[in-house]
Parts: structure tokens; C-alpha cells; sequence
């Protein structure tokens, strides 16, 4: 948070990992390994966040970033890392309570924000291949609560809270279809023919989530393995949608959006849709 901090950072982060390098595999410097990952990794983000770094700086991303941070919850090493870092729990759910508490109560805010800025990008990615339209949403909203971090809008801590947020909205996408009675597909789905204004006042709540179901049904008994690279089999399956979004009086300005949506979430989850059907 100082001026020129991430530069000089980056700087003393070079040195400390040439002058590792040199002293390895030193009893002493093996003793150390487990912090100086941890100094690399957030290296590695600030010189993403400036945009400066080479393809060198990817690659760092990819080793140190998943060393540090992907296996939090499995490697012990990685455990005594978070210690160093100020977090004491970090065996417990990424998205539990505890854990976004712990985060919070860091001293460094922005190695804070680094970690979980990390753990919710990861998190909406391996959503994002399930529910289209929500996962979609949220990400906007993870991109645009760190843009305005990068443009000084908004301090770590007041960025920590939106993410925050943005984590317990994740939360509540499963609670809602929870609380719907629906499947996942049948929750994609739902999202999908949701996800305008005036679809939401002209049809009633139940019948939206009829409408879910009754589409779920219809699209997995008009698929095939291959459906998706078949142009006739995937131009039925959006006359199917049509009659369907028709038959629940879909708001007609909308029914062309709507039917793109629901077609594109169905080719997303094609291959589970066909196994399980």
C-alpha cells in the first residue's frame, strides 16, 4: 500500500528467490522453501495485475499461484504457508463463514484479497460449466470489484467486502435451487429463462419453474451423444424450445433471447445431459 511498494516488492522478491537458488539445497534454505513459494506467488500476481510481465510471468503463475493456493486444503505444506500468511483455517470450505471471516481479519489486505480473488475465480470457472447465466453474472461482478481496486475506486479492505459478498452470493445460487426443488440442470435452466425483467412480472414464480422442468425434460429426450455438431437434430431441439417457451406464454420479445440462452446452456452441459438421460 506504500508508494512504489509493488514494484519494490517485486524487486526484493527477485533478489530473495536468486540468492534461494544460489544457497539450495542448503539445510537452511530448505527450511525456508515454503515462504519464499509463498513471496513468488504473490510476485506472480502483481506482475499479472501490471500488465507488464513477460510470458515468463505466466508461467510463474502457473507453477507457484498453484502450488501456493490450488491445493490450500490438501497439502500441509501449503497449510504452513497460510499460517505465515495470517490465516489459520485454511482446511475448512473456501466459501464457509469461517473462512471469509479469517480472511478478512488479515493484516496484509492485500495478500488477502490476492488468495481469495484466486478461490473465487476458480470456484465460478468450474460453475460456469454447469449454469451459464449466473456464473456469468457473478464473474462480471468478481472482474468489475477488482477493476475498481486496480483504478484506486475502491481500498482492499472495501474490495474484500464486495468479494465477501460475492461469496456469499455464490452460496445462496445453491441454497435458491435448493429451496426451488430443483436439479442443477433444472436450476441452469431456470436461471435461463429468468434472467430478464419483464419474463419475471408477466409470469408467475411457479410457473417460471415449471417451465425449468418441463424444458429439462424435453431437451434431454431430444439429444443424442453427438447432437451437438448435428445441425438437424440441434435445429428440432430449437423449434422444441420455442413451442415450450410458447406454450408457458414466455413474453413473445423475448421468447429469440430466451431460446438462444437455453440452447447454449443445454450445449454446455451436453455431455452430462446425454449420460444421464
Amino acid at each position: 500500500g506504500l508508494e512504489d511498494g509493488k514494484k519494490r516488492f517485486i524487486n526484493e522478491v527477485s533478489a530473495l528467490s536468486k540468492s534461494f537458488a544460489i544457497a539450495i539445497p542448503h539445510e537452511q534454505a530448505m527450511d525456508v522453501k515454503e515462504e519464499v513459494a509463498f513471496f513468488q506467488a504473490v510476485k506472480a500476481r502483481l506482475i499479472k495485475f501490471n500488465s507488464t510481465g513477460s510470458g515468463r510471468s505466466d508461467e510463474e503463475i502457473e507453477t507457484t499461484i498453484r502450488q501456493v493456493i490450488d491445493q490450500a486444503l490438501v497439502s500441509e505444506k501449503v497449510i504452513d504457508i497460510f499460517d505465515a500468511a495470517g490465516i489459520k483455517k485454511p482446511d475448512i470450505s473456501i466459501l464457509s463463514e469461517e473462512f471469509l471471516l479469517e480472511l478478512k481479519g488479515m493484516k496484509h489486505k492485500n495478500v488477502a484479497l490476492e488468495v481469495l480473488k484466486k478461490l473465487l475465480t476458480d470456484e465460478l470457472k468450474s460453475r460456469s460449466r454447469k449454469n451459464l447465466v449466473k456464473s456469468k453474472s457473478l464473474m462480471e461482478m468478481l472482474e468489475n470489484a477488482i477493476k475498481k481496486y486496480h483504478n484506486k475506486v475502491l481500498t482492499a479492505a472495501e474490495v474484500m467486502d464486495e468479494l465477501i459478498k460475492l461469496s456469499q452470493d455464490i452460496v445462496s445460487m445453491d441454497n435458491e435451487a435448493s429451496e426451488l426443488g430443483l436439479t442443477d440442470f433444472e436450476y441452469a435452466f431456470y436461471t435461463a429463462v429468468a434472467d430478464n425483467k419483464s419474463a419475471k412480472e408477466l409470469m408467475q414464480h411457479d410457473k417460471l419453474r415449471e417451465l425449468a422442468v418441463v424444458l429439462t425434460d424435453r431437451v434431454k429426450q431430444n439429444t443424442s451423444i453427438d447432437w451437438t455438431i448435428k445441425e438437424s437434430v440441434r435445429a428440432k431441439l430449437k423449434v422444441i424450445i420455442k413451442r415450450t417457451l410458447r406454450q408457458y406464454g414466455y413474453p413473445p420479445d423475448m421468447q429469440k433471447l430466451a431460446t438462444e440462452t437455453v440452447l447454449k446452456q443445454a450445449e454446455l452441459i451436453a455431455n452430462e445431459i446425454t449420460v444421464e438421460a
